[in-house]
């Protein structure tokens, strides 16, 4: 497997140096680093390239790296069904980037795209229908980016003096924020199923 994708990253090094950064094999898979301008012309290329024929999108995803100046790191993988092969693409991205939509050539990464823009704030230029996805209509934020507070920024109840749904700010009282980080077994005076065998060993 590793001499076929050694094969294959040569390859991409070769007839597309305008596109490949660099080229990475680690655990029997190809990383390919894209700039971004190059992202679409590069998608088309191994699409449609006989060496390559990477038909099918299999997923779309992001990594924030909060300190970095290239915040995000644009994640997609592709499937070659008739080179059994696949390859991740990654392209590094700032926060204020515009990231060229794929659906011109793969059309299953519409909702990728769109669950990549609800989770991370990630903008895609030539999207046809851009909006959220999993959050709620009016959700603030975008929950999978580090900065984001665990707890979120608004709560949603239902109040029965109102007979609706309504949305609050997140207010956590101090005793809900003391954590003494100890393990829930631990002081327990009880025994776990499994754990009276080493008593009785002991």
């Amino acid at each position: 497997m590793s001499d076929a994708l050694n094969e294959l990253a040569t390859h991409l090094e070769v007839t597309r140096p305008d596109c490949i950064v660099s080229t990475d094999i680690a655990f029997d898979e190809l990383t390919a680093t894209v700039a971004l301008g190059s992202l679409l012309g590069f998608a088309e290329f191994i699409k449609s390239d006989h060496t390559c024929r990477f038909s099918t999108l299999v997923d779309i995803t992001a990594v924030d790296h909060v300190a970095r100046e290239r915040r995000f790191d644009m994640v997609y993988h592709f499937l070659s069904m008739y080179q059994n092969q696949r390859l991740r693409v990654r392209v590094e991205v700032r926060e204020e980037d515009m990231v060229p939509s794929l659906i011109p050539v793969y059309p299953a990464a519409n909702w990728f795209e769109r669950e990549v823009y609800d989770m991370f704030g990630i903008l895609f230029s030539g999207h046809p229908d851009l909006r959220r996805l999993l959050t709620d209509y009016g959700f603030r934020g975008y929950p999978l980016r580090k900065d984001f507070p665990t707890t979120g920024y608004t709560e949603v109840r239902y109040d029965e003096v109102q007979k609706r749904v309504v949305y609050e700010p997140v207010s956590l009282v101090q005793e809900y924020r003391q954590f003494d980080f100890m393990s829930p077994w631990e002081g327990a005076d009880y025994i776990l199923p499994g754990d009276d065998k080493a008593e009785a060993k002991s």
